[in-house]
């Protein structure tokens, strides 16, 4: 009989780039692979602790001096929509949701392209070509799904959302949606509509990224009732979102040795340092 160990995970720290949330930054990250039997059990358990998932890497900001940026979750049994959410949800009354496996398609790219151009073509991502995409789509070890919205009347593709099924919730890795339809406010809808797939799947939370305070970028998330934020290493409900800083400071992060002794293990152990 062979037997097999367990190997504790291997973290890494990114080399310092400008900030894409807040300008005059830089950013660094903390990161780790995902690979391998346990993949979906790290993934569910760095998601509880602010981490997010890119492909096949683990991932939360570890910048030197600066601690704005806060993993984000709705709370599903506190969420409410507001009137406009409503008047949101009413407005794409005629979009079908469809979830498939992870596999791109022409259709999925084509509509990603028209998105970054109309919203982020000094982006990151603005010169990804079709084999990068499908690798984005694709490369998941864990529980993956792309939820694809579509117009009941035409049969056209809307939008698209790569989400993650987690032990406690539905993680939006990334979406995207028809430029043309910006009355429709599909970023919201596509949230709004991952709150009612949580609900159905009888899952607490749908974890949304990171919220950053003082980022235009990312102000629509705290509109969204039931909200929490994971400081100091723990889930807090969203105070004021005025009473978040974006301020630097030189002790706004322990040392990295630190961040990773603090990293609890699936198995329930903290990492130890050597």
């Amino acid at each position: 009989m062979r037997h097999t160990s367990t190997i504790a995970p291997q973290f890494y720290v990114t080399a310092p780039q400008p900030c894409p949330y807040l300008e005059g930054r830089m950013e660094r990250k903390l990161f780790t692979a995902l690979q391998g039997d346990g993949a979906q059990r790290l993934n569910d358990g760095l998601s509880k602790q602010g981490f997010r998932r890119s492909q096949n890497v683990l991932y939360r900001p570890s910048c030197a001096d600066c601690a704005a940026c806060m993993s984000a979750r709705i709370s599903v049994a506190d969420f409410q929509p507001s009137r406009s959410q409503k008047r949101v949800i009413r407005r794409n009354a005629g979009l079908a949701r469809r979830a498939t496996s992870p596999w791109a398609t022409e259709d999925q790219y084509a509509l990603f392209r028209r998105y970054l151009e109309s919203r982020h073509a000094a982006g990151g991502m603005a010169d990804m070509d079709a084999f990068e995409f499908a690798s984005m789509v694709e490369e998941t070890p864990i529980r993956t799904r792309v939820v694809e919205y579509v117009e009941e009347a035409t049969g056209d593709l809307i939008a698209v959302c790569l989400t993650d099924v987690l032990e406690d919730g539905v993680s939006m890795v990334y979406s995207f949606f028809d430029p043309d339809w910006t009355r429709h406010s599909l970023g919201t809808y596509i949230i709004l509509d991952h709150i009612e797939i949580a609900r159905e799947a009888e899952l607490p939370h749908v974890y949304l990224g990171y919220w950053v305070p003082g980022s235009p970028k990312m102000g629509y998330k705290a509109s969204f009732s039931g909200l929490e934020v994971h400081v100091g290493g723990q889930w807090e409900a969203m105070r004021d979102p005025e009473a978040y800083t974006s301020q630097v400071h030189p002790l706004s992060n322990d040392p990295i040795s630190e961040q990773v002794a603090g990293i609890t293990l699936p198995d329930g152990e903290p990492l130890r340092r050597g």
